[in-house]
């Protein structure tokens, strides 16, 4: 396939950025889209240019840090999977395709596609985790979970923090992402404890990392690389309303 890549290109956060144009040629639609972007940069790296930056770690979509904007979509055109595992398959010769960085103001750009997702760390380190000294496992049928509740608990935590939903909300909302980490722990015995304490530190450090309002359009869950379900903003409203 040819192809036409309109990257975004930007120095650092401080710097104005803007689209640049690259062609590309020989594309197999049996790469992945991450191994297209290598090709490319391994080619401008051999004409003495600098190479697109980009996030990726496992390539097996686990991590969640490959999240771009493609073509309008965070994670690309296909659904529940994210850009590592996007196929070229899914574009056709003589495609245009456009590719940016995720765009919020709580993600700062770091260079060209690569944002500055440690909001998301300081969300999960208010509260997303359970402090308390639990000892060994118990016995599994001394703590009684049901079954609707430990398979809502396993469906919120699933959770990459990858930063699509917040790409997707056209608030740059991370409430996705915040009430999976605090849903998963609500459904739980061990995570009632400090539930009250949790919600009011996570909900607290989403609005201070200006992370903006949630309007329940339900974009963020259309665009999740793993499905988490907006039933979760419902739980965590619950908890925050027990939690004064």
């Amino acid at each position: 396939m040819k192809l036409t890549l309109k990257i975004w290109r930007q120095k650092d956060s401080k710097s104005k950025g803007g689209f640049v144009t690259y062609q590309m040629d020989n594309v197999s639609p049996k790469m992945a889209f991450l191994e297209m972007l290598d090709a490319l940069n391994k080619r401008l790296v051999e004409e003495d240019k600098d190479p697109v930056a980009f996030d990726h770690d496992c390539r097996e979509g686990i991590c969640g840090s490959c999240g771009l904007y493609i073509n309008g979509y965070p994670q690309g055109p296909a659904e529940a999977i994210t850009t590592c595992t996007l196929s070229m398959r899914y574009f056709n010769d003589g495609d245009t395709i456009w590719i940016e960085p995720w765009r919020a103001k709580a993600f700062p750009v770091v260079k060209d596609l690569i944002v500055d997702r440690s909001a998301f760390d300081k969300i999960n380190q208010s509260g997303g985790f359970i402090s308390i000294n639990a000892g060994s496992a118990p016995e599994a049928n001394d703590m009684p979970v049901s079954k609707k509740e430990y398979e809502a608990a396993f469906d919120a935590a699933i959770c990459i923090a990858c930063g699509a939903c917040v790409a997707a909300c056209k608030n740059a909302s991370a409430m996705l992402f915040v009430s999976a980490k605090i849903a998963h722990l609500a459904y739980l015995p061990q995570g009632k404890v400090e539930a009250k304490e949790r919600v009011r530190a996570m909900i607290e450090a989403q609005d201070d990392a200006g992370f903006g309002s949630c309007s329940y359009t339900g974009a963020c869950e259309a665009r999740c690389p793993k499905e988490i379900k907006i039933s979760n903003i419902v739980k965590t409203y619950r908890e925050y309303y027990k939690a004064y």
